[in-house]
């Protein structure tokens, strides 16, 4: 089977369609079997492993998964794409396209129907504009996965990997750290798509863990916790936490900081997932 992501085989398809580039989708298409091959290499993909695939494309990484996995479920939001790929992997038995919007899907019921509720792996090229709503939606709601491996802009993928007391180091951090443990797999320059992208790609694998890294009495206060303490960075614990959504006072804050042995001057950038833990935790146990 030719390979799709060749510039000249690219080109030939999209001329042939006359397909047009939405910029609101945010649709770069990779033109490097060689990228396409690390990706799948990078998901660890096997004959055992059921995928789900965000934003096909014209199945230019699909075509990669479905010669390595047992099967591939490719969730495309752009109904000009839908006849390109029915075209494009016809010689894929093991391929199926659903014309969906993954931010609006029941992931459950989607993996129930399609894999019986066996755990997935999510690979995906996927849209700057939505990267984080994407890959929090699949592991906030829980979805049974063992891995996503995603390309996304450079600047997001280090976020997600970033350590405490590091420019990086955020509330995007915690909230993917809390489920997975990233790993930055490879770099990837603008030059291999088209079009074009004003910004350099990153390949991430995010591990799923079994249970979250931590323990937390409250979930729902242990993210408003990291929030507040990550939206003003200048500010200290005892007065971003006083100032933030939460609505606590300054007493009860310096209280649970000390029962915490959190020192009130330190700033949220500074706290590991587990003092964040500890800290949700002591004020689950006195509000």
């Amino acid at each position: 089977m030719d390979k799709i992501a060749s510039p000249k085989k690219t080109k030939e398809i999209i001329e042939q369609y006359q397909f047009k580039f939405s910029k609101s989708l945010g649709q770069n298409f990779l033109i490097d079997q060689n990228i396409l091959e690390k990706i799948v290499e990078g998901a660890g993909v096997t004959k055992e492993d059921d995928v789900i695939e965000v934003g096909p494309g014209i199945g230019s990484l699909t075509q990669h998964i479905a010669e390595k996995g047992k099967s591939v479920v490719a969730i495309e939001i752009d109904r000009s794409l839908l006849p390109i790929l029915k075209n494009t992997l016809q010689a894929y038995d093991n391929v199926e396209v659903i014309h969906e919007d993954v931010l609006k899907l029941d992931l459950h019921h989607l993996i129930q129907e399609k894999f019986h509720g066996k755990k997935v792996k999510v690979i995906a090229n996927l849209p700057y504009y939505v990267t984080t709503p994407i890959v929090m939606k699949f592991l906030e709601e829980k979805v049974p996965l063992l891995s996503m491996t995603v390309m996304i802009q450079q600047e997001v993928a280090r976020r997600m990997e970033a350590k405490p007391s590091t420019k990086d180091y955020g509330a995007l951090s915690i909230a993917v750290q809390y489920y997975c443990q990233p790993k930055i797999l490879l770099k990837v320059p603008p030059s291999v798509f088209i079009p074009q992208p004003k910004v350099d790609s990153t390949v991430i694998r995010l591990d799923v863990l079994e249970k979250p890294k931590v323990h937390v009495d409250n979930e729902k206060l242990f993210f408003s916790l990291v929030k507040d303490a990550f939206g003003k960075r200048r500010k200290t614990l005892l007065n971003a936490l006083s100032t933030g959504t939460l609505g606590y006072s300054k007493a009860l804050v310096k209280e649970v900081l000390q029962k915490a042995g959190i020192e009130e001057q330190r700033r949220g950038e500074t706290l590991t997932i587990e003092e964040f833990a500890t800290l949700a935790n002591s004020f689950s146990a006195s509000v």
